[in-house]
Parts: C-alpha cells; structure tokens; sequence
C-alpha cells in the first residue's frame, strides 16, 4: 500500500493558504454596524474576528484594518483587533464605502508585496465584497471569511456569497483560516494554536480539558508515562 507524503506537494501548497503571502484585511468591524447584523450573532462574530487578529499577530502576518465613519453612527472599531495584534495598521478612508477606492488602502496592500487577500468585514454585502470583488478583479487570490462577517439578513449574505465565488472569491470560515496555516500538530507553537481553537470552537476545549484531566489521572495511578 502506498503512503501519502510527509509533507504537502507543490500542488498542495498551492491549492491551500501560504501564510507567506497572505495579507489580513479586517474592515469596518465597528459597534453601531454590528448592531444591524442579524445572520450571525455579534459574541460569535467579535470571537471570530478576534480569533483571525491573534493567527496574524502569531504568525507575523500583515494586517489592514479600515473602518467606515468611525466618528459617526457606525461607531468606532472594536478594539479587540489591535489589541490582539499591535502590529496591525489601521487605514483612515474619508467616506469612502468601498475601501478599494481609497488610494492609501490599496497602497498598503501593495506595500506588503503579498498577492493573498484574506479579507472579513460588516457588512458582507458592502464592507466584504465591494473591495473583495476589486482586489479579485486586480488580480489579488482572494478570500472571504464570512463568518468574521455579518449582515442583516441571511438571505443577504447567501445571495452575497453566490456573488462572490462566481466572480473567483473563494468563501471560507475562521477555523479553515486558522487550520490551513497551521498544518500539523508538530511545531512549537501548537499550545498557542490550541487556544485559538478554544476561541472559535469552545466544544473542543471542553475535549481539551478533558484529555489534559485524564492525562493526569493516568500519570498519577501511574498508567501512564510521566
């Protein structure tokens, strides 16, 4: 029987997240627009989001942040983003819906000389796939994180993603994010890693916990290693 490679082949590498060319993009996650997102709930959305702002601060992975209006109605940025990754860089628009039509936004992207976008905002109709669909068109691999995404409504969003993945975005959710840049189990970091999965999956720190409890027990009956 053949086995299957250690590592992952060119074609793998390519067909999945390079965390060495990705550029996270977290747009207008602000608390008077989470308050008119009905298709996911808002802990849900600010741990996803929260979640994917740790991976990069992590993995030393450039981050843009944007919001629309801080100063008005929509409210200021939720500060869990830059606290969790201090490296982040916040562009200022100046009323601009669209944030590929602020020339200081899409300069920064370029700035990182990456060519992958992985982008999350509220709405997803209008924050997430108004720039999305023009970095897409700009010849940028894109990706859209909806469910570090809202809308008011699901059949918005449904409608919203169909748009997408027929213009080339490709649709995908925070664990997937989290999971294709980690890889394997065997790194040093995995501990930190566990603890995001804690943040977008509570269940498996409920598997985590119990494994580490059970370790113990075994160790101390002296059924297991120390």
């Amino acid at each position: 029987m053949s086995r299957l490679p250690a590592t992952p082949t060119s074609a793998q590498h390519r067909a999945l997240l390079d965390p060495d060319d990705a550029v996270l993009v977290l747009l207008d996650h602000q608390s008077g627009l989470f308050q008119t997102v009905k298709d996911i709930s808002i802990a849900e959305l600010r741990a996803n989001t929260t979640m994917l702002a740790r991976l990069a601060a992590l993995l030393d992975i450039p981050l843009i942040t944007s919001a629309s209006v801080p100063d008005g109605p929509n409210g200021p940025l939720m500060p869990e983003i830059h606290d969790a990754a201090p490296h982040a860089v916040f562009v200022p628009r100046k009323g601009e819906i669209n944030a590929w039509d602020n020339e200081d936004f899409v300069k920064t992207v370029e700035a990182t000389g990456r060519k992958t976008l992985i982008i999350a905002g509220v709405w997803t109709s209008v924050c997430l796939a108004f720039p999305a669909l023009d970095a897409n068109a700009a010849g940028y691999n894109v990706y859209a994180v909806l469910d570090a995404s809202g809308d008011p409504s699901e059949f918005t969003s449904r409608i919203t993603m169909a748009r997408l993945a027929q213009a080339g975005v490709v649709p995908t959710s925070a664990n997937a994010v989290m999971c294709e840049f980690q890889r394997h189990w065997n790194r040093p970091d995995n501990e930190k890693f566990a603890a995001l999965y804690v943040t977008v999956a509570p269940n498996y720190g409920a598997v985590i916990e119990s494994f580490v409890r059970a370790q113990k027990v075994a160790r101390k009956t002296g059924l297991a290693p120390a």
